[in-house]
């Protein structure tokens, strides 16, 4: 294969579910080589790194052979290498270890874990502090 387009490839490689999805990804500029947004007709050469941002952080891919079909998970090693920062990872893990605090509104309900936390958050605080006694405070 000589030639693929970025969104094929970040397709083909599993790095989105659908080319479609790819394809918008490029569209609204969360896609870049060299720093440069790209199209998604971009042609993909071997040795490029393409980065992808998927908030909260951004991957990093160094494409090491082309393909234009979709392969099973234990081949995409031998096209792409994984060359994302440890400093992404680690935003990506304090986001996780945060969960319930920025829970945005919609979410749905926290999970065991998520009480079982915010109890213990609570448990630890001073004993001194009331946290409901602020009707006093306004008289």
């Amino acid at each position: 294969m000589e030639e693929v387009r970025v969104d094929k490839w970040l397709w083909a490689v599993r790095i989105f579910k659908t080319r479609s999805i790819a394809t918008d990804a490029c569209k609204k500029g969360r896609v870049s080589i060299g720093g440069t947004s790209v199209k998604p007709s971009r042609l993909v050469q071997r040795g490029e790194v393409i980065s992808v941002r998927k908030p909260p952080i951004e991957y990093s891919f160094r494409v090491l052979d082309l393909l234009g079909h979709r392969v099973g998970a234990k081949l995409v090693p031998q096209y792409m290498e994984n060359v994302t920062p440890a400093s992404q990872y680690e935003i990506l893990e304090l986001q996780r270890i945060s969960g319930f605090v920025d829970r945005a509104k919609g979410l749905g309900r926290p999970t065991k874990k998520d009480r079982r936390d915010l109890d213990q958050f609570a448990d630890d605080l001073p004993e001194d502090l009331d946290l409901f006694d602020w009707e006093e405070d306004w008289d």
